[in-house]
């Protein structure tokens, strides 16, 4: 079972990541951003992610591939298949 301190310390990171992924969403949205940005903004986000869940590249897969595949389908009007 995790202690206490393992506990705060995940939900510590998992705040991190939100805090990132809602700034990457809100700058996709509201700059003045080109594709090749708004995908390298993305790559950086899942980077970052990895480093503060490192081995958990399905869970940004899941949780946050779609959200942001959906995101730029809908700035950019194009079909993005995979980040």
């Amino acid at each position: 079972m995790p202690t206490k301190e393992e506990l705060m310390d995940e939900e510590r990171r998992l705040r991190r990541l939100r805090i990132m992924v809602d700034m990457a969403q809100s700058m996709i949205l509201q700059q003045p951003i080109n594709y090749e940005e708004a995908f390298e903004l993305v790559q950086f986000v899942r980077k970052k992610a990895l480093e503060l869940f490192p081995g958990k590249e399905d869970a940004f897969d899941i949780i946050y591939r779609p959200r942001f595949n959906r995101l730029l389908n809908e700035k950019f009007r194009i079909s993005v298949a995979n980040l």
